[in-house]
């Protein structure tokens, strides 16, 4: 039994005659006869009561329709699903996110976009750091990755770099410097001699060489304290008192009770990167079109979001 077969009973089902089914399928009668007349030998039952003029469904006939349109609903909804998939209108996107992404508002202003562009398509989100997002998108656990730290493309992915952004001083609030005026910035040499909680060099280099970069251009060199594994820990231990560190700016959106952000007056060179990693030649029509909406967000200046600069 082919697919033809069942369009050509449905057919003369519907016309509930031959030569006018024949007419609209587009072949002749005799072969629509004859092709009927096979199916019902296939099938070992009578499908239609012929008539003087034109036929009428039997039992099994009835019973055989409903099945047959059933079939042909579902092959139809196949081809077109298989094609809004080639098309990269549904499917699934694997997106990791490093801790501190979430909290740039750009990143769920142009995850929402996409949903909204392509909401046949289901996203899940995870967790994941630097090495071991690496690793993930190159064994294909993952599909495409937010990055916070500027690196040099790994073999077989591509790094698009996206947005930067200032990095501010987290202090503890009955720090002296985070007294005052909201408004004020620090002079990050005000912080010599301060304890500095570092970043695990091992999980978030990235905003570890930041740090160390500005301090050093503000012309000393931190003194480290604690180490913290991710930045939201590192802003526990500020808000305990064990020392201060330097965090991207839209950090400033978790508020946690203890912690004040300062602007840094002295540091311009202060940047926390944010980018976008993903397979090289990726045969994902979806994950393509996650990157380039991505990207063109980024271009456009962060999809009407105002914070960091552009350099994509």
């Amino acid at each position: 039994m082919e697919l033809r077969h069942l369009r050509y009973f449905v057919a003369v089902a519907k016309e509930g005659h031959i030569t006018r089914a024949a007419e609209q399928l587009g072949i002749q009668q005799p072969p629509l006869s004859h092709q009927i007349r096979a199916l019902e030998r296939e099938l070992g039952v009578q499908l239609f009561r012929r008539l003087p003029r034109g036929v009428e469904l039997t039992e099994a006939g009835r019973a055989f329709l409903e099945h047959a349109c059933t079939c042909l609903r579902q092959v139809e909804e196949g081809v077109e699903a298989a094609k809004r998939a080639a098309r990269g209108e549904q499917g699934h996107l694997r997106l990791a996110v490093p801790p501190t992404a979430p909290f740039h508002p750009f990143v769920p202003t142009v995850i929402r976009a996409f949903r909204d562009a392509f909401p046949m398509i289901s996203l899940a989100m995870e967790e994941s750091l630097r090495t071991e997002t690496v690793e993930r998108l190159l064994s294909g656990q993952v599909d495409v990755a937010f990055l916070r730290a500027s690196i040099a493309s790994p073999e077989g992915l591509v790094v698009y770099p996206l947005l930067e952004e200032p990095m501010v001083v987290a202090l503890p609030t009955g720090h002296p410097l985070a007294i005052g005026s909201g408004s004020e910035a620090v002079p990050l040499r005000a912080l010599t001699g301060e304890t500095f909680i570092a970043y695990a060099r091992d999980t978030g280099p990235a905003l570890y060489e930041a740090m160390a970069s500005a301090c050093l251009q503000a012309g000393f060199s931190p003194r480290l304290g604690q180490e913290a594994p991710r930045i939201t820990t590192a802003l526990s231990l500020v808000a305990t008192g064990f020392g201060v560190t330097l965090v991207p700016a839209s950090m400033r959106r978790m508020v946690l009770e203890g912690v004040t952000y300062r602007d840094i007056s002295d540091a311009t060179d202060a940047r926390a990167f944010l980018g976008l990693m993903a397979r090289r030649d990726e045969p994902s029509a979806a994950v393509r079109h996650f990157v380039a909406l991505v990207r063109s967000a980024a271009r456009t200046g962060g999809n009407g979001v105002p914070t960091g600069t552009s350099s994509a």
